[in-house]
């Protein structure tokens, strides 16, 4: 058994529920993947029993349905031997009772269909001959790319898979059109020594497969959840008012991301309610055309020139609905937006108390610099610099005793005020010479 769950650790096929790896893991589980299910009836009583049939996963989102004809007591998670053609395969539980009975509906089984059976639950000779089979993968894998690029193949091999008794291998490959690659397969059976399988994937497929962080900072959903891919088209990004371009649009593997998919539905309802962009909204001063729309928060930017941002004016569904009202029957306001739906737009939207969706929150506010006096230092003065004319001769220094001050006042030239200059009194000797003068 400690040889068994040795080998349990190491394979990445094996899973474990979040229950038991609460303590390693993060907020997030890393055990789980895009191969797993949750089986919400596991505990329904005797659910297990109702259904023979249970569904196995493998490598590269592989998957199938077995028959468990030798009623073993299997549960999500178990590594088990399942029958191959030929020999068997090494694969995992992942959905037991009667929620496969919806998952085989779900991927289009059709009845008529050979089940294969579940032989045992793994052993640990399967599970090392399994072992001895991955570690030649990679090896595989670069050869052959060499050999199809001597065969000159137009062809990416991305992947190789191994059978869990190691007679058989599957070779993915990514290619823009059809390749024959009947000679490759002879080669390949000949110098490995094994069966060939070739399986063509698409871009997403491949990029779920490396696996990598997308733009929204968390992992790719093709490779943490995402097993079925459906067709993106532009128009999605249409109804969503996202800017048309491909650098922005495209995913890791070149093709439309796939979260594209996710919102437009909501996008498509809510702009069922709005009026139709064709409308032009007439007033006594200008023609308003439709300029965007903001579909989620029910917001629409009218400009006074078409397809060209000037005047722009924001205002409800309802009051574009109001004013093409009141323009079929021949009346114009005055303004597009009145006061009520401008107080209306201001309290609806939420509150920007911190300011964290202003464009400029991380510019520095320039501070208002000092004006410095205009005096010019001795420095300047010692380069030449112009020495402005005494004017009147009361501007020069009077002599120690009394000193006046002559501020002009009338259109006379004579004083208004004299103020007398006392000197500092420093020692005893001026103290007495000033009073003295006094």
């Amino acid at each position: 058994m400690d040889d068994i769950n040795q080998l349990n650790s190491k394979d990445p096929i094996s899973t474990s529920s979040c229950d038991e790896c609460k303590e390693k893991c993060d907020s997030v589980c890393r055990c789980r993947s895009n191969l797993d299910s949750y089986n919400w009836l596991s505990d329904v009583p005797g659910d297990k029993n109702d259904f023979d049939i249970v569904e196995v996963h493998f490598k590269n989102t592989r998957r199938g349905f077995y028959r468990n004809s030798a009623k073993l007591d299997l549960k999500q998670g178990d590594i088990v031997a399942v029958e191959a053609n030929p020999g068997h395969d090494i694969g995992t539980v992942a959905l037991t009772g009667n929620l496969v009975k919806l998952q085989m509906k779900r991927t289009r089984l059709r009845p008529d269909a050979e089940i294969l059976r579940v032989f045992r639950k793994a052993k640990p000779a399967d599970l090392e001959r399994f072992e001895q089979a991955k570690a030649k993968e990679t090896d595989t894998m670069i050869r052959s790319r060499q050999i199809a690029k001597d065969l000159g193949l137009e062809m990416k091999i991305g992947d190789v898979e191994y059978q869990g008794d190691g007679n058989k291998a599957i070779f993915y490959y990514i290619a823009d059109g059809r390749v024959d690659f009947r000679q490759l397969i002879k080669v390949l059976a000949d110098v490995f020594k094994i069966r060939v399988e070739m399986k063509q994937i698409g871009a997403r497929q491949e990029a779920g497969r490396i696996g990598g962080i997308g733009p929204c900072g968390r992992p790719l959903c093709c490779a943490s959840w995402m097993s079925t891919f459906v067709s993106v088209a532009t128009s999605a990004a249409r109804y969503q008012e996202v800017s048309l371009n491909p650098q922005k649009l495209a995913g890791q593997c070149a093709k439309l991301k796939c979260c594209i998919n996710f919102e437009v539905d909501t996008y498509v309802e809510v702009s069922k309610s709005l009026p139709r962009r064709d409308i032009v909204l007439e007033t006594k001063d200008n023609s308003y055309y439709h300029f965007k729309t903001d579909i989620l928060k029910k917001e629409i930017t009218y400009s006074t020139q078409k397809g060209v941002p000037a005047d722009l004016v924001t205002i409800s569904p309802e009051r574009v609905e109001e004013v093409a009202l009141m323009n079929s029957q021949g009346i114009k306001p005055d303004k597009l937006q009145d006061s009520e739906c401008e107080v209306d737009l201001e309290h609806s939207a939420y509150g920007d108390l911190v300011g964290q969706d202003s464009i400029s929150r991380f510019d520095k506010a320039k501070k208002k610099k000092k004006k410095k006096s205009r005096s010019k230092s001795p420095a300047k003065e010692a380069l030449g610099a112009p020495k402005q004319p005494v004017k009147n001769d009361s501007n020069r220094r009077q002599p120690k005793g009394k000193r006046f001050e002559n501020k002009s006042g009338g259109s006379d030239g004579k004083p208004q005020a004299l103020k007398e200059f006392r000197p500092r009194r420093n020692d005893n000797n001026t103290s007495k010479s000033s009073k003295q003068q006094d």
